[in-house]
């Protein structure tokens, strides 16, 4: 863009490159570099249309222009749109993504705004929570102007009702991906677009305010036969959506992430019902043993992520392992509640065979458990090991010795030292990659002479010093963050004080002295030189 096809030959070309940018449209008759090597006729041709400030970009047709755009970013491509009306109405023509504020005095543009983007598959709808969002006339008016909606997405949009999401469902029959969040729309919304769009294949809810104890239950619909994916967040009475997980047979992959109620029901229908499931994450969940014995009745599970449920035991894991034998991919967050161990892993190791990718945190196993998963998945190439007092040198050496296939290791809060780290320069022959993180017994030079040992080795290494004080719950139990905030509270705060001096005063005080004390840390260690840690810049 900005130059001309090229007719006048190799020499004429390489002069053309010499000329400033910023004398590309401004060429005087007087540059030899131009039209040197020109017959009188070319010559002056060419001397009419740099005179004249032709656009050279006209030549460019208008699919090139709009693959151009769709390289360039938001900005770019906003800025793109203003240089001339062609430039205008390409861009308008060919943007398939539209990302718009949804406030309620967007309504009377959406007319003017959807006759330029009439082209538009992808949309989504943001609102602040603190300013009144688009309603149904908005919602309708779109989906009659964008019949053709493969993908939407609405958050904070509080003023749509089910009527809305009724009409909006009829007219986007092609819908293939729908996700809301802290919408006030309920079931029956949800079962308009259901039953109307026979082509959806993602489904995503996130704090859906009209779904509660008396709602009415959410079906299939028309989408039973294409739906794959459905993922429930933060919901409070998220078990009206049964009849969708069992219904939907070609549902592939199931999603449950801190969703208030008992689901072991739920779950115990799936086995049931619908037992071709590859994925299905469970995080901050009421689901005991027998949920996870419903997940076992999958045969086809590949992935399976087991985040801080407390109430899940080896039981359910031996369940899960038994049945479910082509295992990929294994996440377990036990919460340090000791309720699974070695045990389960053994079950694991002995019939997951396939297993690729296993991620263990807050599980304090012993070398039995790790030894056997060493010993018997010999495809594992991706080995998470975070919060387990359980974990030493010896389960290091073992895993050195004995993961040939191993690619990627990472090692969080370990007992370990630098004769574990040691063990890693012999072994594991296709490891490309190395995490330790707070592992207060290795030492950065142990780190360096392990990239000097391998270089082809990527070595992440950090004491954890400056990270425990970004420490967060979700990162470790509730009861060690209470006591890491403790250690760093300001000096000036009465530590020893008991219960009954936790008045809102005292915690304001608590939290700006913590704030304080993190500020002040970070500042000191911007003035430290970085000498001593110039090669470790980069973890």
């Amino acid at each position: 863009m900005g130059q001309s096809n090229s007719s006048f030959g190799a020499s004429s070309e390489a002069d053309s490159r010499e000329i400033s940018p910023s004398r590309r449209f401004s060429f005087r008759s007087s540059s030899p570099a131009v039209i040197s090597g020109l017959g009188p006729k070319q010559e002056d041709e060419v001397l009419e249309r740099v005179s004249g400030g032709f656009d050279y970009s006209a030549d460019i047709p208008d699919e090139c222009l709009a693959l151009v755009f769709q390289f360039l970013g938001a900005g770019d491509r906003k800025r793109c749109s203003l240089v001339c009306k062609r430039w205008l109405r390409v861009d308008g023509q060919n943007r398939c993504r539209l990302s718009l504020k949804a406030q309620s005095e967007i309504l009377t543009f959406l007319p003017s705004l959807f006759a330029r983007f009439d082209s538009v598959t992808k949309l989504a709808l943001r609102c602040d929570r603190k300013l009144m969002s688009v309603n149904d006339d908005a919602l309708v008016l779109i989906s009659i102007r964008c019949p053709n909606l493969s993908r939407v997405k609405l958050r904070g949009c509080r003023e749509i009702t089910d009527v809305g999401m009724e009409v909006f469902a009829q007219n986007c029959k092609a819908l293939k991906k729908f996700s809301c969040g802290s919408c006030m729309f309920g079931a029956k919304g949800m079962n308009a677009v259901l039953n109307h769009c026979r082509a959806l294949e993602e489904l995503s809810v996130k704090r859906l305010r009209g779904i509660h104890e008396g709602s009415e239950m959410i079906g299939p619909g028309v989408a039973a036969s294409s739906l794959r994916s459905v993922c429930l967040k933060e919901l409070i009475n998220g078990q009206v959506f049964q009849p969708l997980i069992v219904g939907s047979k070609k549902l592939t992959t199931l999603k449950l992430i801190r969703c208030m109620g008992d689901w072991d029901g739920v779950l115990e229908m799936i086995g049931t019902g619908n037992t071709g499931f590859v994925e299905i994450h469970l995080e901050r969940l009421q689901v005991s043993d027998l949920g996870l014995s419903g997940i076992s009745r999958c045969s086809n599970l590949e992935v399976l992520r087991i985040v801080k449920t407390p109430e899940c035991t080896n039981y359910g894991l031996v369940c899960v392992a038994e049945h479910c034998k082509r295992l990929r991919k294994l996440h377990i967050d036990a919460w340090r509640t000791n309720r699974i161990g070695d045990e389960g892993l053994i079950a694991v190791a002995k019939q997951c065979l396939n297993l690729q990718e296993l991620v263990l945190i807050g599980v304090n196993h012993t070398s039995l458990g790790l030894t056997a998963v060493a010993s018997s998945c010999q495809k594992l190439e991706r080995l998470a090991l975070c919060g387990s007092g359980s974990v030493g040198d010896a389960e290091i050496a073992c895993i050195a010795a004995k993961c040939v296939a191993l690619k990627k290791l990472c090692i969080k809060g370990c007992p370990i030292s630098d004769v574990g780290i040691e063990a890693l320069a012999w072994g594991c022959p296709n490891l490309s990659k190395i995490k330790v993180k707070k592992c207060r017994g290795v030492s950065g030079g142990i780190a360096e002479w392990l990239r000097e040992r391998r270089e082809s080795l990527i070595v992440n290494w950090d004491d954890g010093v400056a990270g425990l004080l970004d420490a967060s719950v979700s990162q470790i139990g509730p009861q060690e963050s209470r006591m890491e905030f403790h250690r760093t509270v300001h000096p000036g705060t009465d530590v020893t004080a008991g219960p009954s001096s936790n008045g809102p005063l005292t915690l304001f005080r608590t939290k700006f002295g913590f704030l304080a004390y993190r500020n002040l840390v970070q500042c000191a260690f911007r003035r430290c030189p970085n000498d001593d840690n110039s090669s470790n810049g980069n973890l």
